[in-house]
């Protein structure tokens, strides 16, 4: 059985304004972009590509087996998959039956996200226990941008540093091999032949490794569509995590970013290539903790409501 812990509103309500404040950082920007209708390749991506809204995000959660008390919980009871202790709860845990006390539903939220709960379980520890691959160079956003000239890019705002003829060349000097599904359905359509797995969506659970930068980043996606039952200090993590991993993704890329302050990894260099490897190899080791983590809860989840 998993302890509850009860927190007065003085230990949780600073650490609901310290979550707040950790998300407007990232937050507000992106939205002073959106109203002026600007576009970052690298800061908006969190924000456009996953479906985690700023709004949801900005919500702090304890994750279950919390209960948070005092007047400023009260309105959390009417919160979705939150609900108000009963009075027995209040007498086992020694609570005054005036006084707000709300926790997560789990079995709410289990009837309802079992399915992601299950998948997320499969993907996470699968990925885990695979070896880590190092020899992909960030091809997977090389092969987006193949024959320019024909298809146009997915950032039509944004140079290749190589140019088109130059961007064709490095995809057709090198060896793919994607193992991402939702990369490799990005793929301009003369690339999809090139790489030398053909990732779907059923093999996702199959195929997902840890050296791989997307599998790394989408950690932040499992974390999202746990919430609330995760605490929001962890979801926070994967989401810096995704961040920091994103800004490398696209130094790799075929793009110029260097007005947006990001130098190149130039992956068409033996040094860049190195230089990618290692970045990729301490961002495999960070999220494997990362990982682990969030397959812990997950385990709790189901040992908390599972016969």
């Amino acid at each position: 059985m998993v302890p509850v812990t009860v927190l007065a509103p003085e230990e949780w309500e600073p650490r609901a304004t310290a979550h707040s404040e950790r998300v407007r950082a990232y937050t507000e920007p992106y939205l002073r972009r959106r109203a002026a209708q600007q576009k970052h390749p690298v800061e908006d991506f969190l924000f456009t590509y996953y479906t985690q809204k700023p709004a949801q995000l900005l919500k702090w959660h304890p994750g279950a087996h919390t209960v948070l008390t005092g007047p400023p919980a009260v309105e959390r009871g009417a919160w979705k998959f939150y609900r108000n202790l009963t009075s027995e709860e209040r007498q086992q845990l020694g609570l005054k039956n005036d006084d707000g006390a709300v926790t997560l539903d789990l079995a709410a939220f289990l009837e309802t996200r079992r399915e992601a709960v299950d998948f997320a379980r499969i993907i996470l520890s699968g990925t885990a226990a695979r070896p880590a691959q190092f020899g992909c160079f960030g091809l997977h956003e090389w092969a987006m941008a193949y024959k320019s000239e024909e298809n146009s890019i997915r950032h039509e705002y944004l140079n290749l540093r190589l140019g088109a003829q130059g961007t064709d060349e490095v995809v057709e000097a090198n060896r793919i091999r994607c193992t991402h599904f939702d990369a490799f359905r990005f793929y301009a359509p003369q690339a999809v032949a090139l790489n030398e797995l053909q990732p779907t969506r059923t093999a996702q659970r199959d195929l997902e490794q840890p050296g791989c930068l997307h599998a790394n980043m989408d950690l932040y996606k499992w974390a999202y569509k746990l919430t609330p039952a995760l605490p929001s200090d962890l979801v926070m993590d994967c989401f810096e995590l995704s961040w920091r991993i994103r800004a490398m993704d696209m130094r790799a890329s075929p793009y110029d970013l260097a007005e947006w302050g990001y130098p190149p990894i130039a992956i068409e260099t033996p040094g860049g290539r190195a230089d990618y490897v290692r970045a990729q190899r301490a961002f495999s080791a960070e999220s494997q903790l990362k990982r682990a983590q969030l397959n812990e809860y997950i385990n709790q989840l189901h040992l908390t409501v599972d016969p």
